[in-house]
């Protein structure tokens, strides 16, 4: 199963160099045969620009998962404490390897309809994002 994720740019640039290992999410797609993300690079680029191999997903309280992902999380402290004050829990999706596109792409070239998701959404069955009505 894939998904489709939109990311920001800084962050891309750290998954896409090695230094980011883990996608740091206050919710969470339902599904667990997730095995492929496809990184969708928001605003100022808004371009499909690879596909994440997903490792595994951790589920714990911000701050355990802080302490096993700081690391390689490729982001601030302060800035992991800002995006989940006030969470009890939060989720790490294990990158195990990013590969890159060859060329980025435009988001209708490969999945035609479907809007860039505010959290995420499903690839395989029908390409449409659940969250999206595409009358």
């Amino acid at each position: 199963m894939k998904i489709l994720l939109s990311i920001k740019p800084d962050f891309v640039k750290q998954i896409s160099s090695g230094k980011k290992r883990y996608e740091f999410r206050k919710a969470l797609y339902k599904r667990r045969d997730v095995k492929t993300i496809v990184v969708y690079c928001s605003s100022p680029v808004c371009r499909l620009v690879g596909e994440i191999d997903v490792d595994n997903v951790l589920c714990d309280t911000p701050e355990h998962i802080w302490n096993v992902t700081e690391q390689e999380a490729g982001i601030p402290k302060s800035f992991y404490l800002d995006y989940f004050a006030g969470r009890k829990v939060a989720f790490a999706i294990k990158i195990k390897n990013f590969r890159p596109y060859d060329k980025p792409l435009k988001l209708n070239e490969r999945y035609p309809g479907v809007k860039p998701p505010q959290s995420f959404c499903y690839l395989e069955s029908d390409a449409k994002c659940p969250q999206f009505d595409f009358r």
